[in-house]
C-alpha cells in the first residue's frame, strides 16, 4: 500500500504530470493550462482554497496518485462539505487500493471536521470509475446536470452585473 500524505511543495511537478495524464484519459489532452507555479500558488498561498493529498510508492518514493479538493457548503445540511476536483492514480499502480486509500483519507477529513458530504463528478462514459465509486457506497446524483460558464460567456455575464 502506498502511504497517503498531504501535498508538499516538492510534489508540484509530479502533480502537473498526473493532471496531464488525467486530461489524456478524459480525452482532453490539450485542455490543461495550469503550470506548477499556478498550482503552487493555489495550494501554498496565505489563505489556500485548494488542498491536496498524494499517494507515494513505498519503494521508489514516486508520487503515483493524487486527490485535489476544496470545501463547499450545503445550505440544506447547513454544513461544509468536501468537493473532490481530481482523483487520479497512475495506470500501472491501479488495482492496489490507492484510489480507495485517497478517498478514505478525504472521508476521514470530512468526519473529523463535521462535514456533511464528500462529492465529485465523473464522466458518464467512465464506467470503471463509476463502478469503483459505487463499490464504495457512493451514489450517482441522477437528475442533476452540471453547468459551467467560461471564457467569453463568463466575461459577458460579468459585465451585466447591477451597479449601485
Amino acid at each position: 500500500m502506498s502511504p497517503i500524505r498531504a501535498v508538499e511543495p516538492g510534489d508540484l511537478d509530479a502533480l502537473i504530470e498526473l493532471v496531464h495524464l488525467l486530461a489524456e484519459y478524459e480525452r482532453e489532452p490539450d485542455a490543461v493550462e495550469m503550470t506548477a507555479a499556478m498550482l503552487g500558488d493555489a495550494l501554498f498561498c496565505a489563505d489556500p482554497k485548494l488542498f491536496g493529498h498524494v499517494a507515494v510508492d513505498d519503494s521508489s518514493g514516486e508520487v503515483v496518485g493524487m486527490a485535489l479538493w476544496f470545501c463547499n457548503f450545503s445550505t440544506w445540511k447547513g454544513r461544509h462539505g468536501l468537493y473532490l476536483e481530481d482523483l487520479f492514480v497512475r495506470p500501472d499502480h491501479r488495482g492496489r487500493g490507492i484510489g480507495q486509500a485517497l478517498l478514505a483519507e478525504l472521508a476521514a477529513i470530512c468526519v473529523a471536521r463535521g462535514y456533511g458530504r464528500l462529492e465529485w463528478s465523473v464522466l458518464d462514459w467512465n464506467t470503471p470509475a463509476t463502478d469503483f465509486y459505487r463499490s464504495l457506497g457512493a451514489i450517482a446524483m441522477d437528475g442533476w446536470t452540471t453547468f459551467r460558464l467560461t471564457g467569453e460567456a463568463l466575461a459577458h455575464l460579468g459585465t451585466r452585473r447591477a451597479t449601485p
